[in-house]
């Protein structure tokens, strides 16, 4: 193939196949690193379990409740593993997702490397910013209506002792949630980019999003009303700023079409 030869879309996607060997040996390198990278963020964050710890239970705290119990002996060190190992993912997420483009961007063209590197980009942004609003705001909401059932119930003393690890799972459930739910607009971008479902579509699906949204918020979130609102609003919000995201890629997809047609014209 000479200089003067353009290479095709089908020759630039042939030039990076590999061999099914190849394959396997390149996901298994992908895999090493990842979880070299987890059991390294792992080691800083039990080394620093403590602080971590304290940020965790700082709105039990806030809320009123100062003291976590632990039936079984070994309870409290399998705390600290799992706040450990939750923050060690939280620490590693952007290399491993690093990992995964790696592994995946051989068999993309050069125009979906470019489509997919934004939303790469964007996810551990916006599942921040989800376990941020789970943090700062629902779980403080959340705790206060808990433990309002504390007090003198038919002349019985009720008060509130959490364990230590059915807190943590409370409040890592918490941010998990949200998290997750924060990327529904990398989900609906890239269902759209891939075709399998439209904007019109999207539009047409709003107010089965919205039950949806207070489905998943009802399951993710206590039985008060506040906390699920919390979830539930913000999906919406972000279903909707979803459909004027692709609004906009589309209009500069259909004028990257127009300008190649007419500079195919010309």
């Amino acid at each position: 193939m000479t200089a003067e030869t353009p290479v095709t879309g089908g020759e630039e996607l042939d030039a990076s196949r590999m061999p099914l060997l190849d394959h396997l040996i390149e996901l298994r390198s992908r895999l090493l690193k990842s979880v070299l990278a987890l059991a390294a963020a792992f080691a800083v964050c039990f080394y620093f379990v403590k602080p971590i710890y304290t940020f965790l239970v700082a709105p039990l705290v806030r809320a009123g409740q100062s003291k976590l119990i632990y039936t079984q002996l070994f309870e409290a060190f399998f705390v600290e593993i799992k706040v450990a190992l939750f923050a060690a993912f939280m620490l590693a997420f952007p290399v491993i997702a690093n990992q995964l483009w790696k592994f995946v961007a051989p068999g993309l063209y050069a125009k979906e490397k470019r489509a997919l590197l934004p939303f790469l980009m964007a996810t551990p942004v916006l599942f921040t910013m989800g376990a941020a609003a789970a943090y700062y705001g629902a779980v403080p909401v959340a705790l206060n209506f808990l433990l309002s059932f504390q007090g003198n119930l038919g002349g019985v003393s009720q008060e509130a002792l959490p364990s230590a690890g059915s807190y943590l799972s409370f409040i890592m459930h918490f941010m998990m949630a949200f998290g997750i739910c924060f990327l529904l607009p990398i989900l609906l971008m890239l269902l759209e980019r891939s075709g399998i479902v439209t904007r019109d579509q999207l539009v047409g699906a709003r107010r089965y999003m919205i039950v949806a949204a207070f489905a998943i918020a009802a399951v993710a979130t206590p039985p008060d009303v506040l906390s699920q609102f919390m979830l539930a609003v913000p999906m919406i919000l972000l279903y909707e700023i979803s459909l004027v995201a692709i609004w906009f890629t589309q209009r500069r997809r259909d004028k990257a079409k127009v300008a190649e047609t007419g500079g195919g014209e010309g």
